[in-house]
């Protein structure tokens, strides 16, 4: 899905564009993780937001450690 910048409202929020550098930025950030992470996250369960940070809490990272 490619990022609508028109958009201000939470729809355009609920996934993540990978493609989009300033989204992975803001995510990353959000998220407490690397871009790395990130990506991984978004290659096992999809760019829904939700979804990604459930996967990040989990022990997927390297090290075992959850990064939110």
């Amino acid at each position: 899905m490619t990022d609508d910048r028109t958009k201000r409202g939470g729809q355009d929020r609920k996934r993540i564009d990978a493609s989009e550098g300033y989204e992975v930025q803001y995510w990353t950030r959000q998220l407490g993780c690397t871009e790395q992470q990130l990506r991984t996250a978004i290659a096992a369960v999809g760019p829904q937001v939700e979804q990604v940070r459930a996967y990040l809490q989990t022990d997927h990272r390297s090290g075992g450690v959850a990064c939110i």
